[in-house]
């Protein structure tokens, strides 16, 4: 069976490159498609709750689009989820952000986990998110590396950050595994985790985009949709 995923940016920022889209989706299926489409009016990235508004309406004329163009599945490529629960409303395919796929992902690997995302700012938008998830009890802290979204291309800056945090997040939080909080964050996750393997922590450390694509090509697999009791159609207007 073959699966379309539709990968919408949820940005103005000139933030996609081929190397992101070929290291997000190198776990999908042969047949399994990512179709890559950007928005057009909105914030060159997400670092607040004001940049979400921004940047919501052009989010879901994406999803719409994604729908009609026969895709199986959307995928709205930030970890703050930003349109996902209204997108889900919206369109009859299944919708992820970055922020649940690897928070089910690190449950199943660990009881405690850090999430280690980009700047201060973000910090309340994925502690909203934790809180209205009702994942308060497993995530045990939000750190932040001090470097916005549109400076991450920095390789070795990044995991240096990453790794700092992630240190903190284990031994003065407790983290038992690592969520990296910024879909942006790419081709990372494996030097982090071989820097913490070797402090002498062998801990799982999460890529969300990577967590969100490969669910969302189960979900469409298996014919599985957004219940409508919790998203409940928009009343015509």
């Amino acid at each position: 069976m073959s699966i379309k995923i539709k990968n919408i940016i949820p940005v103005t920022g000139a933030v996609v490159t081929p190397e992101m889209i070929a290291y997000i989706g190198k776990y999908l299926s042969p047949d399994t498609q990512l179709i890559t489409s950007q928005i057009k009016v909105g914030t060159p990235s997400i670092e607040c709750a004001y940049d979400e508004v921004l940047c919501s309406p052009d989010i879901l004329r994406l999803c719409k689009e994604g729908e009609d163009e026969g895709c199986d599945a959307i995928f709205i490529n930030c970890y703050g989820d930003p349109a996902v629960r209204a997108a889900r409303e919206y369109v009859n395919i299944p919708v992820f952000g970055g922020f649940e796929p690897s928070m089910f992902l690190c449950m199943g690997l660990a009881d405690k986990i850090g999430i280690v995302t980009v700047v201060k700012n973000v910090v309340p938008l994925i502690e909203g998110n934790v809180a209205k998830a009702h994942f308060d009890g497993r995530v045990c802290c939000v750190r932040c590396v001090d470097i916005p979204v549109l400076d991450l291309q920095n390789h070795e800056k990044v995991v240096a950050a990453l790794v700092r945090e992630s240190l903190k997040a284990i031994r003065e939080d407790g983290a038992q595994a690592i969520s990296l909080g910024c879909t942006a964050m790419i081709d990372v996750a494996e030097d982090v985790q071989a820097a913490l393997k070797s402090q002498g922590y062998e801990i799982p450390v999460i890529e969300a985009a990577q967590a969100a694509v490969m669910l969302l090509e189960v979900e469409a697999k298996m014919h599985l949709l957004q219940s409508r009791i919790t998203y409940m159609r928009p009343p015509k207007k």
